[in-house]
């Protein structure tokens, strides 16, 4: 299949491996989201060819830095990135992603159901309501890609990471600006960039920006 391969090398470009079962799934789950996307919006990204590197590609830029096993938040994940593309490379995550629209959470439980997911959670929820929630577990990861501004992911992420915890900020090529601009924001919120990372998609060239975040205080 000429969209496997081509995703399979696009994939290699950012060193990432994975079987071809792997891949068959991943194409699966970006043809979902386009026939969804037909009844309710999902994405503005609609042509075949531009999600494989926009939306899966971009997504699993994160794996080489991500831990093989623990908790992991994903912050207003709309229709499922960067979970559920993290979820199918590296099955045992344990993933919680949450979006405020319900119509987004009822496609990710959709596709968790069909690829009978284990240890993935799709919340519909306020993502300043769940510190609330009564047995919401504590995070080691928490992942927001082109989501919000540093000072807001930082103040929603504090109360849901455990003392060792790391918000991972998906940017584009204003991320390193953004970072600089907030320093006294993050310093005052207990938090700093323990590493940046600069990227670039492999076909469209597209710059990107991965921001480590962790607590200063460790409190």
């Amino acid at each position: 299949m000429a969209e496997l391969e081509r995703l399979r090398k696009m994939l290699n470009q950012i060193e990432v491996e994975m079987p071809e079962e792997t891949l068959e799934a991943l194409l699966w789950f970006r043809d979902e989201l386009l026939r969804w996307n037909k009844r309710i919006n999902l994405t503005a990204i609609t042509d075949p060819s531009e999600t494989l590197e926009k939306h899966l590609v971009d997504s699993l830029t994160l794996l080489p830095y991500l831990p093989h096993q623990g908790h992991l938040l994903d912050m207003g994940s709309g229709g499922g990135f960067p979970g559920i593309p993290l979820k199918i490379a590296r099955p045992a995550l344990s993933i919680w992603s949450v979006d405020a629209v319900a119509k987004k959470i009822a496609f990710q439980k959709h596709v968790a159901r069909s690829l009978k997911m284990v240890g993935f959670t799709a919340l519909h929820e306020r993502l300043e309501d769940l510190p609330d929630i009564e047995l919401m577990p504590r995070f080691d990861v928490v992942l927001a890609r082109a989501f919000a501004s540093l000072a807001e992911i930082v103040h929603l992420a504090k109360p849901l990471l455990t003392p060792r915890g790391e918000i991972v900020a998906m940017k584009g090529a204003e991320g390193l600006q953004e970072l600089t601009e907030s320093a006294a924001v993050l310093k005052d919120a207990g938090f700093g960039c323990t590493k940046k990372e600069q990227l670039q998609l492999p076909e469209s060239k597209a710059q990107r920006i991965l921001l480590f975040l962790t607590r200063t205080d460790k409190a």
